[in-house]
């Protein structure tokens, strides 16, 4: 497994881009891969909200608002305390932490 971490910083949510060379990646162990740098500064960082392409699942699941063609999950991740996003495999997964 290769494991590339990008961060950007400056904004209102610091970003944090993961490319992970497993095809047999899953939900599971990407949230996993996610939670170390979403707790390198805050070890009670929180998820709350999170996007799975692969299942095509997302949390919160009834959000339905988009703004400027972001989906709801991540408006709603933004706009509730969201400090950090990881993004993984260019959006196979997406995790916002409080």
């Amino acid at each position: 497994m290769f494991l590339l971490y990008t961060y950007k910083t400056g904004e209102i949510m610091e970003t944090v881009n993961i490319n992970i060379d497993n095809p047999e990646l899953d939900y599971d162990t990407a949230r996993a891969i996610a939670e170390i740098p979403a707790k390198k500064d805050n070890e009670s960082a929180m998820l709350i909200s999170w996007y799975d392409r692969k299942k095509e699942k997302h949390s919160p699941a009834a959000v339905r608002c988009e703004i400027k063609g972001a989906p709801g999950w991540e408006v709603y991740g933004e706009n509730h305390g969201g400090r950090i996003k990881i993004i993984i495999n260019d959006r196979e997964y997406v995790f916002i932490y409080a």
